[in-house]
C-alpha cells in the first residue's frame, strides 16, 4: 500500500510524459538556449560518462525558480538514455517514501528531486550511504529489540534542485560530483526562447514585440513563456494573427508589468522600504509582515530580480532602497539619504 501511495505522489510530481513532450521545454541539450558554460560542462560529464559506460555521478542545480533546473534534469537523462523518476523534498516525509523510491530504481536510472534543501533531516542523512555506497540503512523495531538492516541500491544517479543553496547542510552538498549555478539569462537569449516558444504554439510574432515581452521577462525563461501566451491571448482577442508590438505592450501594460518588468508585488515591496521606512535598512521579516506575504516567498521570488536590477541592496541591518529605485518610481531621494544610496 505504502508503495502505491508513493508511486501516485511521484506521478503527480512528474506529470504525464506526453505533456512534457509537447511543452515548451526543449528535449536535447542542444535545443536549449543559455547558459553556455553549463552546458558546456555537461556535455562532456555526460559523454565522459557514456564513453566509459558509467552511471553518472550525482548533480546539484541551484539557481533561482524558472530558470531551467528541471528541464535540464529531464534532458540529462535523454542525453544518457536513462529513466528518470520525480519527486520533490516536501513530497518525502519518512524514511520508508525514499526507501520506496531507491529500491523501485534500476541500475543508471536517475532520481530527480526538486526542492531538495526542503528534504527532513532524516531523510537527508538516509542519503548519505544511498549516494555513497549505494546502500540504505533501515532501523526495524524500537527500543532494546531495534535492529538495523542494509538494503543493496542500484547505481543511480541523484539529480537534486534547489533556489536555496545555503539551508542544503553540507554533507549532503558534498556527495554531490557535479554543482553547477543557473545564472539569471541576457534579454537576447531570452528573445531566443521567446521566438522558439511562439513557433510551438504556431503564433507569428514580430522581432520587436518579442523584445519588449523579454525586457519584461525578469531575465527569467518561465516567465517569458508566460507572457508570451498571455500576449498570445491579448493578441488573439483584438483580431490578429501577429503579435506586434503594440499588442505586446498593451497586453503587459494590462497585466500591471512594468517597463523593467516589475509587477504590482515588486513595487509594494520597494513602496513599502520607501514609503514606511524611509528607505530602509528594514528587516526581511518586517518587510513580509508589512505586505503579508511570506517571509521566503519574498526571499526566493521577488528580492533575487530586486538585486539584479540594483533596486535593492542587503546590509548588516537590513534592506535598503537605491537610487535606482527611487528614479524607477519617481520618488525624490531624501536629503539625508543621497549619500548613503549613491
Amino acid at each position: 500500500m505504502e508503495n502505491e501511495e508513493i508511486n501516485v505522489r511521484i506521478s503527480a510530481a512528474q506529470g504525464d510524459d506526453s505533456n512534457f513532450d509537447t511543452s515548451l521545454r526543449p528535449q536535447a541539450l542542444d535545443e536549449y538556449i543559455g547558459q553556455d558554460q553549463v552546458k558546456t560542462s555537461l556535455r562532456i560529464f555526460i559523454d565522459a560518462a557514456k564513453q566509459r559506460g558509467e552511471s553518472l555521478e550525482h548533480v546539484l542545480l541551484s539557481g533561482p525558480p524558472g530558470l531551467g533546473k528541471t528541464t535540464l534534469a529531464h534532458i540529462i537523462a535523454r542525453e544518457v538514455g536513462s529513466s528518470i523518476r520525480v519527486t520533490s523534498g516536501p513530497a518525502l516525509e519518512r524514511v520508508g517514501d525514499l526507501a520506496a523510491i531507491l529500491t523501485n530504481l534500476s541500475n543508471g536510472d536517475i532520481l530527480f528531486i526538486d526542492e531538495i534543501h526542503r528534504l527532513h533531516k532524516t531523510i537527508a542523512e538516509a542519503l548519505y550511504p544511498a549516494m555513497e555506497d549505494y546502500a540504505l540503512d533501515i532501523v526495524l523495531g524500537k527500543g532494546p529489540s531495534a535492529r538495523t538492516i542494509r538494503l543493496d541500491l542500484p547505481r543511480f544517479t541523484l539529480i537534486g534542485a534547489t533556489t536555496r543553496m545555503s539551508l542544503l547542510a553540507s554533507p549532503l552538498r558534498d556527495r554531490f560530483g557535479s554543482l553547477y549555478h543557473l545564472e539569471f539569462y541576457t534579454h537576447d537569449h531570452i528573445v531566443e526562447i521567446i521566438m522558439r516558444s511562439a513557433k510551438i504554439l504556431k503564433c507569428d510574432i514580430d522581432q520587436d514585440a518579442a523584445l519588449r515581452i523579454a525586457q519584461r521577462a525578469r531575465f527569467t525563461p518561465r516567465i517569458a513563456n508566460r507572457l508570451l501566451k498571455r500576449v498570445r491571448d491579448y493578441t488573439q482577442v483584438k483580431g490578429s494573427d501577429t503579435i506586434m508590438l503594440s499588442f505586446a505592450e498593451q497586453a503587459l501594460d494590462t497585466l500591471g508589468i512594468d517597463t523593467v518588468g516589475l509587477d504590482p508585488v515588486d513595487r509594494r515591496i520597494l513602496e513599502t522600504i520607501i514609503g514606511k521606512f524611509q528607505g530602509g535598512p528594514v528587516g526581511l521579516n518586517t518587510i513580509a509582515a508589512s505586505l503579508s506575504e511570506e517571509m521566503e516567498t519574498i526571499e526566493d521570488v521577488y528580492e533575487p530580480f530586486l538585486l539584479q536590477l540594483g533596486f535593492i541592496n542587503r546590509t548588516a541591518r537590513g534592506r535598503v532602497a537605491t537610487e535606482h529605485a527611487y528614479r524607477h518610481l519617481g520618488c525624490t531621494i531624501p536629503a539625508d539619504l543621497q549619500g548613503r544610496l549613491l
